[in-house]
């Protein structure tokens, strides 16, 4: 790998029909792909990703089943809980962000955990969408910059795409070099619509408790033979 991409986002895309193709129930399919999620960020980190960015629970997400909601609530509080102890002795960072305030409160206290525990930590950046929707958060970003410049924080003329930037949830990283999907569906699905704009795309046609390590490498090989001109040709 001659050309690793700093920032990799993901969106980790077919639990529920992994769990129906092997006969199981939905919440073991997102179990798995939990546990695919911490092989991946592992290797991630092995590897020298500095940023990996996943796309956990959309702000959409709330019209399934109360069922499945709040299993995947309780699984992402179990995730947190257990990914703490784990990941600091191999010096993750955890950040997670989206409508956190909106989460259950038990949720809400995990969450501030693992990101207080992890805060100095210098290996991959393991950055968490939970609660989260694209428009959603440019929509907010405008409604603080509007606001900002009512109170005379910001002029109008300071607007541009710097400044709208830094008021995203995404303000302390890169945008993505390299989007990852899987389960062959081909869209981002209201994933950070405004940083992955020069960002390269790679559709994996497996669904993602399947996979692996294997897989990312191949997705990274695939970056690397890219040209990236950013418009420049």
């Amino acid at each position: 790998m001659n050309d690793m991409p700093t920032h990799i986002a993901i969106i980790m895309d077919g639990n529920r029909r992994w769990a129906k193709q092997n006969g199981i129930s939905v919440s073991m399919g997102h179990k798995e792909g939990a546990e695919t999620l911490k092989k991946i960020t592992r290797y991630a980190n092995k590897i020298g990703i500095k940023y990996l960015t996943v796309y956990a629970f959309s702000t959409e997400n709330w019209k399934r089943s109360e069922e499945e909601v709040s299993a995947l609530m309780l699984l992402f509080k179990n995730y947190l809980d257990d990914l703490v102890s784990a990941v600091d002795l191999e010096n993750i960072k955890v950040k997670i962000f989206g409508h956190i305030e909106s989460l259950p409160k038990n949720l809400q206290d995990s969450i501030k955990k693992a990101m207080d525990k992890t805060e100095k930590n210098t290996g991959t950046e393991l950055c968490i969408a939970f609660n989260y929707g694209g428009r959603d958060e440019i929509t907010n970003a405008t409604k603080n910059i509007a606001r900002d410049v009512k109170e005379n924080k910001i002029n109008v003329e300071d607007i541009n795409e710097k400044l709208v930037s830094s008021y995203l949830y995404t303000k302390d990283e890169p945008d993505p070099d390299l989007l990852i999907r899987t389960s062959g569906e081909i869209r981002l699905s209201n994933f950070l619509p405004w940083q992955l704009v020069y960002s390269e795309f790679v559709f994996v046609d497996k669904y993602w408790p399947d996979f692996s390590e294997k897989d990312l490498d191949e997705a990274i090989e695939i970056f690397e033979k890219r040209n990236r001109n950013f418009g420049g040709k």
